[in-house]
């Protein structure tokens, strides 16, 4: 009997002696575990910092800017067109909205000297190459945008007006996949025409349509259409 009790007892002291060794094998050195502890913290802090940065970085300005323009027509009602201004790639784009609340598209392509017009009345867009008038209007434009104006007046007895003439030429229907953005994204899936100055329509000849434009130099400039003959 004795000998049994000193066996088990000798077995018990071995059991809790391997647990303890166990324990402590399985502990990191203090010297890693501190290491480890910094290196964690220190990748926090660097996440943070970028995260910071990041979030307070000014967000780039927008290269584009709408001047909306307001004039009366000569029966003193209100014309009211905005310009979207496109500065990076030399682009205005008007957006003018007759007395019925129809809204037609005319598109200044400065870099690559193309005027874009499509009305609101049909699926179709004529072109012509810009003069020397239209780059000059253009700039004014571009002139207001960079004193940050959003809003134009026109002095109705000040504003210079006149009419030009359009004749659609035959035989000249494009492709708008043949044409650079922005106009082949503006004409998508519409005819398009080629259009030159003309004298007038004459007697024989009915005006097609009518797109009115003013811009920030007090002038305003009928746009008349009509198609040539074949």
């Amino acid at each position: 009997m004795v000998r049994c009790w000193k066996r088990s007892e000798a077995c018990l002291e071995f059991s809790r002696c391997m647990d303890w060794g166990t324990v402590r094998s399985l502990k990191l050195p203090h010297g890693v575990f501190l290491g480890t502890l910094a290196a964690i913290l220190l990748i926090v802090i660097i996440a943070l910092g970028v995260a910071g940065q990041l979030g307070f970085q000014p967000k780039t300005q927008s290269t584009s800017q709408i001047v909306r323009i307001t004039f009366s027509d000569q029966t003193g009602a209100l014309i009211n067109q905005s310009a979207l201004v496109d500065k990076h790639n030399s682009v205005v784009t008007y957006s003018v909205s007759s007395q019925i609340n129809h809204t037609s598209t005319v598109l200044f392509d400065m870099k690559h000297g193309l005027i874009c017009y499509k009305p609101d009345n049909q699926d179709t867009c004529f072109l012509r190459k810009m003069e020397k008038s239209d780059y000059e209007n253009m700039h004014v434009v571009l002139n207001e945008t960079e004193q940050q104006v959003s809003q134009i007046w026109l002095v109705g007895n000040e504003t210079q007006r006149h009419t030009e003439f359009l004749g659609v030429l035959a035989g000249s229907r494009l492709d708008a996949s043949t044409l650079q953005e922005p106009i082949q994204g503006l004409c998508q899936d519409s005819p398009v025409y080629w259009t030159r100055r003309a004298e007038g329509p004459g007697k024989q000849r009915l005006i097609y349509f009518c797109i009115d434009i003013c811009f920030p130099s007090n002038i305003c400039v009928s746009v008349c259409f009509y198609y040539l003959p074949e």
